[in-house]
């Protein structure tokens, strides 16, 4: 008991002797110096104590504008405790009652972040997808598209898009694993609908150059040329960089040259 304890109350200890050390700091207002504090504490990973000052601030101090900041370090402080669905909800709050502040877009961007972190990391890993519950992951893509959706120019949306890409993904799979299932089977109508449907539900998803790709494939087993054609040129012309692009445009040429 004594071993564990004994870390965080080093940690305890260092960060009272940087709050007494060094030059005397003035500050504008007793709110003030709670919160930077608070601050401290919560970079040091001192909750208890970044918990205590930033309660204190909002309930001492509700006209100050550090009562704001201090709801808002509130969230974070969940979110850093691993709280995801606290923090979620905090940051929606604080999006709710202060929609004009300055941290609007990063309390939205941190909402959206929180509701992708509280989905199991290990949707890559047993039980296969189709036995799998997204549920976490479908409300994370609802906030990620909210978010992207009022504050496209926001610091926050290109990594706010990345995550994006890869919840449609993860999403995309229960159709892939269906897609697959009928293409293994030779049911190439039926493993077209399914990658129909990710390219329709999931626009966007790191699944979508392959799905192209796969898509084109299956016309071509059925005979539709023109539908594959088009498949084909979706994917050069909206994923330049993938590595499909060349096999892609070989195909396209394939795809071009009328048959014999």
């Amino acid at each position: 008991m004594c071993r564990r304890l004994a870390p965080f109350l080093a940690l305890a200890v260092a960060v009272a002797a940087c709050k007494s050390s060094g030059p005397k700091r003035t500050f504008e207002s007793p709110a003030e110096e709670d919160y930077v504090f608070g601050v401290e504490d919560l970079k040091a990973e001192n909750f208890p104590e970044a918990q205590r000052l930033f309660e204190r601030v909002r309930n001492k101090y509700p006209y100050s504008k550090y009562a704001s900041l201090s709801e808002l370090r509130l969230a974070d402080l969940r979110y850093d405790q691993g709280r995801y669905v606290e923090a979620a909800e905090a940051y929606q709050t604080f999006v709710k009652l202060h929609p004009n502040h300055p941290e609007i877009d990063y309390a939205a961007w941190r909402a959206a972040l929180s509701r992708w972190e509280d989905a199991p990391s290990d949707f890559f890993a047993f039980p296969p997808v189709y036995e799998r519950d997204l549920a976490q992951v479908a409300l994370a893509r609802e906030a990620l598209e909210a978010f992207i959706k009022k504050y496209p120019d926001s610091t926050y949306a290109p990594e706010a898009r990345k995550l994006l890409a890869k919840a449609k993904g993860v999403l995309a799979e229960r159709d892939w694993y269906a897609a697959r299932f009928y293409r293994d089977r030779g049911k190439w109508q039926g493993a077209a609908n399914r990658l129909e449907r990710i390219l329709k539900d999931y626009p966007g998803s790191d699944k979508e150059p392959e799905a192209l790709y796969q898509l084109a494939e299956m016309y071509l087993k059925l005979g539709e040329r023109f539908r594959a054609q088009q498949a084909l040129q979706q994917l050069v012309v909206r994923h330049p960089e993938s590595k499909l692009k060349a096999p892609a445009e070989k195909l396209l040429a394939d795809v071009r040259t009328p048959p014999k």
